[in-house]
């Protein structure tokens, strides 16, 4: 009786011409999509989102070649914004939670605001409830457009950018 045994693929061998690569895509609310199909699976949609990188020609993932990933707005969402103490705490909607440099924050000419997430690497949109809560603790005034964040000492403006 003979034994067979299957080889793993040599990673140096370059996938068959016949293999495409696969669209991901990320939404506007932060959630990936493969194809069409949304990704659910709580690890797979952790072990996308943690191999996601950015140079200057776009988002992707790094396998054994470059897959591209589609961002419709920013690939994260910040989904709680809360002061504590003299920091501006947010939640991501990957859970983590991460003090934010308030003097970094913009607001698009939607009104939407934005923040550096991730050390700086990436940009998160603030969801809905998150928005309501930044802007709940500044003082804005309708009139000029101008709004005060202030954190302890400090004031930070809240500047509307053309879109």
């Amino acid at each position: 009786m003979s034994e067979h045994h299957t080889s793993a693929p040599d990673p140096a061998t370059p996938p068959p011409a016949e293999w495409t690569l696969p669209r991901l895509s990320i939404d506007v609310d932060g959630d990936w999509f493969h194809d069409d199909v949304q990704v659910t699976h709580p690890g797979i949609v952790a072990n996308l989102r943690s191999n996601l990188r950015r140079d200057a020609q776009g988002y992707f993932i790094q396998t054994r070649v470059r897959i591209p990933v589609t961002v419709a707005d920013a690939p994260w969402v910040i989904t709680r914004a809360e002061r504590r103490g003299d920091a501006l705490i947010a939640q991501l909607n990957d859970g983590t939670e991460e003090t934010l440099d308030p003097a970094a924050l913009r607001i698009c000419g939607s009104g939407v605001p934005y923040a550096t997430v991730k050390g700086g690497a990436f940009v998160a949109r603030f969801g809905r409830a998150a928005a309501y809560q930044l802007l709940s603790l500044a003082d804005y005034d309708e009139r000029s457009g101008r709004g005060i964040l202030r954190l302890g000492r400090q004031e930070y403006e809240l500047v509307r950018a053309a879109s």
